[in-house]
């Protein structure tokens, strides 16, 4: 059974004007939408600095451990853009980084002792970014990230294995902390604006 042709009409003229309006709706939900790239020159807070020169001008204070150093190195290039660190900075960033190493997973053997065969590394780093010039704290914050490794028999294939992981987990890290600033350099910015 088929509708008459007027109601064909009807119906077709109602489905564009629904499908139309749906169009524009969408238009004015994208249209109002405030997502942008991290590194579009549009600058991050109040400054007039593009977003990835405001990174740039970030100064890293040096940190005591091997592991740490690896994520201030990552950050480093990471907010320069393998340009160093600058020499007059606006931002200071404070850097903490701990450790945890556990084994994951253990073979029962004839001994008294089960011998670790998997571990795992956990790096949390801790930082404050403060204005370089008045000292004044913008944003604090905290992240973690965990490597998995195999650890085999032999002593120094265990340990490298752990190096390893430690510097894949840095990297990381690097990479999280990195788009944490950034946000909050952009919150920063819609509070002090």
């Amino acid at each position: 059974m088929s509708l008459p042709e007027p109601e064909k009409t009807k119906l077709s003229r109602l489905l564009r004007r629904i499908a139309l309006a749906g169009l524009v709706g969408s238009l004015v939900l994208v249209s109002a939408c405030t997502v942008r790239p991290l590194y579009s020159s549009a600058p991050l807070s109040g400054s007039q600095a593009s977003a990835s020169a405001e990174l740039a001008s970030i100064g890293i204070k040096p940190v005591g451990s091997r592991y740490g150093q690896q994520v201030r190195n990552n950050l480093i290039f990471g907010f320069g853009r393998g340009a160093g660190e600058p020499a007059s900075p606006a931002y200071s960033l404070t850097l903490g980084v701990t450790e945890a190493v556990e084994s994951s997973a253990l073979v029962q053997v004839g001994t008294d002792q089960d011998e670790p065969t998997a571990g795992s590394v956990t790096l949390t780093g801790t930082y404050t970014l403060a204005d370089a010039k008045t000292g004044v704290v913008i944003a604090s914050g905290k992240r973690s990230i965990t490597s998995s490794f195999d650890r085999p028999r032999q002593e120094f294939a265990a340990y490298r294995a752990q190096i390893d992981a430690e510097n894949r987990a840095a990297r990381e890290l690097a990479e999280a902390l990195q788009l944490s600033i950034a946000q909050d350099l952009v919150r920063h910015s819609k509070t002090a604006g």
